[in-house]
């Protein structure tokens, strides 16, 4: 699905190559015709937005917004499970639905990260996508909301996910913690984290032997988080 494709590389951090395939993107989107006008329309406002900013800018504000907080982050395990261990065994499941359907990641790529699980998606059949996103929608819509009550345009990249499955049941309930939580006053060095997380989860993956599940048999990947885990993450930050 292109839609979800483009959706995926307007995630990344912005590079050359992004900016100039943008008006390309653009034209993917109007083609494929899976959003509402309005959808569509938010989503060119912020790609010629985009088009004509200074890359280092571009560059500058996405670090600024998702690499230097928990709240924002774009790993969704992150928003599910924090630092628990259950973060480790659910990258690991996830890894494991991607390499089934020979979806291979690069050396320091986490199986969360928001843009990488949207261009698996992508590669997917449309009606098993949609349907994994949709499990994945509570997480995805409540960083949606912190964006849009921070004024980030990067919001309606959510609201076009929002828009190809519709919102969670409990959207109404996200919005207000988004709205309540205020700024996120944690400033740290995601990437450097990351990073490190990335080193650990790889290094673990042949020591995980005796209690990692068989190969070839599917796990369910958790998505909903337990009661007001997320609120507790926030309250955490």
């Amino acid at each position: 699905m292109k839609t979800l494709k483009v959706l995926s590389v307007l995630l990344c951090y912005p590079q050359p190559e992004m900016q100039a395939a943008l008006a390309e993107m653009a034209t993917a989107l109007a083609q494929e015709n899976r959003l509402p006008e309005s959808t569509r329309r938010a989503l060119q406002a912020l790609i010629n937005q985009m088009q004509c900013a200074d890359l280092m800018d571009l560059q500058e504000s996405y670090i600024g917004l998702f690499d230097r907080g928990r709240a924002l982050s774009l790993h969704l395990f992150e928003h599910i499970h924090g630092q628990s261990r259950d973060r480790g065994q659910a990258m690991v499941d996830l890894l494991e639905t991607y390499r089934r359907h020979g979806f291979e990641l690069s050396a320091r790529e986490l199986p969360d990260y928001l843009p990488l699980f949207l261009e698996y998606l992508a590669q997917r059949p449309a009606d098993e996508a949609l349907s994994l996103l949709t499990d994945a929608m509570p997480v995805i819509a409540l960083i949606g909301a912190r964006l849009a009550e921070r004024g980030s345009d990067y919001h309606v990249v959510f609201d076009a996910l929002a828009a190809l499955v519709g919102e969670p049941a409990s959207i109404a309930d996200i919005r207000r913690q988004a709205a309540i939580e205020g700024p996120d006053e944690t400033v740290v060095n995601m990437d450097q984290i990351w990073e490190e997380e990335a080193v650990t989860f790889l290094a673990n993956q042949e020591g995980c032997g005796v209690n990692r599940p068989l190969p070839g048999v599917a796990q369910p990947v958790q998505w909903v988080p337990p009661l007001d885990a997320t609120r507790q993450s926030a309250r955490s930050l």
